[in-house]
């Protein structure tokens, strides 16, 4: 292990040296290190079929005899967006997607994206798995929405919530990414690798170091994918999960709402306009952080987690 992470460190650093644009050194190191976390994580890529034909990879490990924690990702991420905190989640038995038209996951074009859709298409994966009779829900951003939208869909199949920054929550006067008429235009949207790093900085208040060369090939997928993109926002700014969350009040399911004080995506006020509508929930602000407390405050937001969890225990 000390060889790998050697090894690494020197690809690291001779990735820095080299030009932001792509070539097969600079792609062949950020795969090594993607799969560097992968591995300190214990997590193994997986995939399923879907009875649409479509494809869902995921990333599956941690405590494969513990409680299942389903982790769904936000919008233009993919299932690495949780790679770094599931190494402090060890004790649970985690189901980490690509959502339909992320990752590495089937990209049609004229599919729902809307959180009702890829909610169904979550819980396929889980009977497939035959966990979906109790399962755990995280979710960032988009993924909060998509959370929501699976525990109104399954309310007896779902112990709790943990709702990072989460999006769908639209009564909120949101930040200007999500304003539907500026769509077209939306920092979110990627044309080149300087609008990417833009983004990198927009939605993190404090962002982990990577080198711009590393940032340079993850960019690459959002350029390509900048129409499907487009039409995915469009879908889900227009998608309120507000109603649903009644239902998770209603039957009462346990919920986390964590919030980065800094975000500049989706405002922190949402957080109040969800506890309102969610009672049941218990609300942390985390300071000097931002869209993606689980990328950017890796240790704080598992330990409030667990901590949460352990609440679910002594009831």
């Amino acid at each position: 292990m000390v060889l790998l992470r050697t090894s690494l460190a020197a690809l690291l650093a001779l990735s820095v040296v080299g030009c932001t644009t792509p070539n097969t050194f600079t792609i062949a190191t950020t795969q090594k290190l993607v799969q560097y976390e992968r591995n300190k994580s214990d997590l193994e890529a997986k995939s399923l079929t879907l009875a649409s034909g479509d494809q869902m990879t995921y990333l599956e490990g941690g405590n494969l005899a513990g409680e299942p924690l389903l982790l769904i990702h936000g919008f233009g991420g993919n299932k690495d967006n949780f790679t770094r905190i599931a190494d402090k989640l060890g004790d649970y038995h985690l189901i980490v997607p690509d959502l339909l038209g992320f990752g590495n996951s089937s990209k049609p074009p004229e599919a729902d994206y809307r959180a009702d859709a890829q909610a169904k298409r979550l819980h396929e994966l889980l009977q497939a798995k035959k966990m979906a009779s109790g399962i755990h829900v995280g979710g960032n951003s988009m993924g909060g929405a998509i959370s929501v939208a699976y525990a109104a869909m399954y309310p007896d199949s779902v112990k709790s919530l943990w709702l990072l920054d989460s999006g769908g929550f639209w009564s909120a006067e949101t930040q200007r990414e999500f304003k539907a008429l500026d769509l077209d235009n939306s920092p979110l949207l990627i044309d080149n690798t300087e609008a990417y790093f833009t983004m990198y900085k927009t939605v993190m208040y404090k962002p982990p170091y990577v080198p711009k060369t590393i940032q340079a090939v993850f960019a690459q997928e959002s350029i390509a994918n900048r129409a499907l993109n487009t039409k995915i926002l469009k879908q889900i700014i227009e998608d309120n999960v507000e109603e649903r969350a009644k239902i998770i009040a209603q039957y009462n399911i346990p919920t986390l709402i964590v919030w980065g004080e800094e975000d500049k995506v989706i405002k922190p006020e949402t957080a109040e306009i969800m506890s309102e509508l969610m009672p049941q929930a218990q609300v942390i602000m985390m300071s000097e952080v931002g869209h993606v407390p689980m990328v950017e405050a890796v240790k704080d937001t598992a330990e409030d987690y667990k901590k949460f969890r352990a609440t679910l225990k002594d009831e």
